[in-house]
């Protein structure tokens, strides 16, 4: 059959499913309330400015920039029975540090079309996706400009130094296919990494490369079966690492009217690639691995003998039903020895505790390293996900973990490490993140000294309100 009859037959069938979709979607009926639309995670109804900001302690003089955060919010009541934590309008949370005060705090959605519409607004300028174009996960700098990101399909938008949208943005027309949540900068070429996969296409993903220019360099197609849903990768000199895991597209759920039609397939092997950097796809040394599914690693690097240390948060299994969110069963912090030789996976538990959204010193992306920093999670199955107040500090030299306790209310998301300055040690410098403190419904951006990690805080920024618990942010220096 030829590529164009394909393609129209593809046409028909994906109106036809979208529609039957969408109307299971509209008349699911809730038999409770959504855990991702109430309580700690009900979302913000409004945009603020705020520049009279309370401080406790004292902020470092040299932090000159912005830490930025993004995360779901929907701008329109979704239907809770079928609302996923994970398909709610992306918006960013961002408070601006400069000589040693909070000059403000802001909070803008990502104007996708759905929310141009609700403000009332026209749409923002620039090329969009035919599906989710409210990117809602991450938010980096790159190539001198903001851009909010996600993975599956939506384009990149581009924002400003305050938080406004300035256009959806395949990097300058450049990215043909899909984008990911997790690109990883490369710290000797400057260069951003991810493996992307798109939902409308079942047997590739590609390694995208977008150059310090902000231009993609490089679509590497890598054939898969089943649609498998990548949210991560990890870098090293020689290796990107491609984490081909059994939760997938799933057809059933999506004619269901489930907003995140992904679901825990035992019918997938579980592997991990090992793809040259700039090698074709097809010399991808793939790996067996017992069943799993990894959201976020901490790290990678190669040993002297040419084994690959990958380090990660493990799942033992995920979307495993139709959860309005991802549940936290048992999520280990783990070591995985590749051996590409052997085509062989070693895995050990560095902490059995559970844990999720690990991060390093990312000047040692894809290097030996000896910090890594993550987020702990209920002991037993909460809807929510998060609630738990502690954070760990791994040493994986030294085989220990500290623990910051932020105590009882008090909820922490991922916290990002900032350098002291270009010339510090791994462990000199900041730790940043957002608290919320369940009881006053207000929020801080608390600062910790890394080498001083169970101390109380450096200082703490307080926000007049809750900020849900979103995903993903960065430090953005100013310079």
């Amino acid at each position: 059959m030829t590529r164009p009859i394909e393609n129209l037959i593809r046409g028909v069938v994906t109106q036809a499913v979208t529609r039957i979709a969408e109307f299971n979607r509209d008349h699911r009926r809730a038999d409770g309330p959504n855990p991702y639309l109430s309580g700690i995670h009900q979302p913000m109804t409004a945009e603020f400015t705020l520049t009279d900001l309370a401080v406790s302690g004292t902020i470092p003089s040299d932090l000159d920039g912005s830490y930025l955060r993004n995360g779901p919010n929907p701008v329109r009541p979704p239907n809770p029975a079928t609302h996923h934590w994970f398909t709610g309008t992306g918006m960013v949370h961002g408070v601006r540090i400069e000589g040693g005060r909070a000059r403000w705090y802001r909070n803008r959605w990502i104007r996708g079309r759905e929310v141009s519409e609700a403000l009332g607004e026209p749409p923002a300028p620039g090329i969009r996706t035919e599906g989710f174009d409210a990117p809602n996960t991450n938010v980096i700098g790159h190539a001198g400009a903001l851009w909010a990101i996600v993975e599956a399909g939506g384009n990149p938008v581009r924002i400003g130094p305050e938080l406004d949208t300035i256009a959806h943005d395949p990097f300058g027309g450049t990215l043909t296919h899909a984008f990911s949540a997790h690109p990883h900068l490369d710290p000797a070429s400057g260069e951003l990494h991810a493996i992307c996969y798109q939902g409308t296409v079942q047997d590739q993903v590609w390694h995208v490369v977008v150059g310090t220019d902000g231009r993609v360099r490089r679509e590497e197609p890598i054939a898969v079966r089943h649609g498998p849903s990548i949210h991560d990768c990890m870098i090293t000199p020689r290796w990107v690492i491609v984490l081909d895991l059994p939760v997938t597209f799933s057809m059933k759920a999506l004619l269901a009217g489930q907003a995140f039609p992904y679901r825990w397939n035992p019918g997938h092997p579980a592997r991990v690639g090992l793809l040259p950097r700039e090698g074709r796809g097809a010399d991808t040394i793939w790996c067996e691995v017992e069943p799993c599914y990894v959201f976020h690693p901490a790290n990678a690097y190669e040993s002297d003998d040419g084994r690959v240390i990958f380090d990660a948060c493990v799942h033992d299994r995920m979307f495993d039903g139709d959860h309005a969110g991802p549940v936290a069963q048992h999520v280990p912090f783990e070591r995985w020895t590749l051996e590409p030789a052997a085509r062989r996976v070693e895995r050990a538990v560095v902490d059995a505790a559970p844990q999720e959204f690990p991060r390093i010193d990312e000047r040692r992306t894809g290097l030996p390293y000896r910090f890594a920093y993550t987020v702990a999670l209920p002991d037993e199955d909460n809807p929510a996900f998060v609630e738990a107040q502690l954070l760990y500090k791994h040493d994986l030299a030294a085989g220990t973990r500290q623990v910051h306790d932020f105590g009882a209310g008090q909820v922490p998301g991922e916290f990002v490490f900032v350098p002291r300055n270009a010339a510090a040690a791994e462990d000199d410098g900041w730790l940043m993140g957002f608290v919320i403190d369940t009881a006053r419904a207000t929020t801080d951006l608390v600062i910790l000294d890394a080498a001083r990690f169970e101390k109380a805080p450096q200082a703490r920024i307080t926000i007049p309100h809750r900020v849900p618990p979103g995903f993903h942010g960065n430090w953005i220096a100013a310079r």
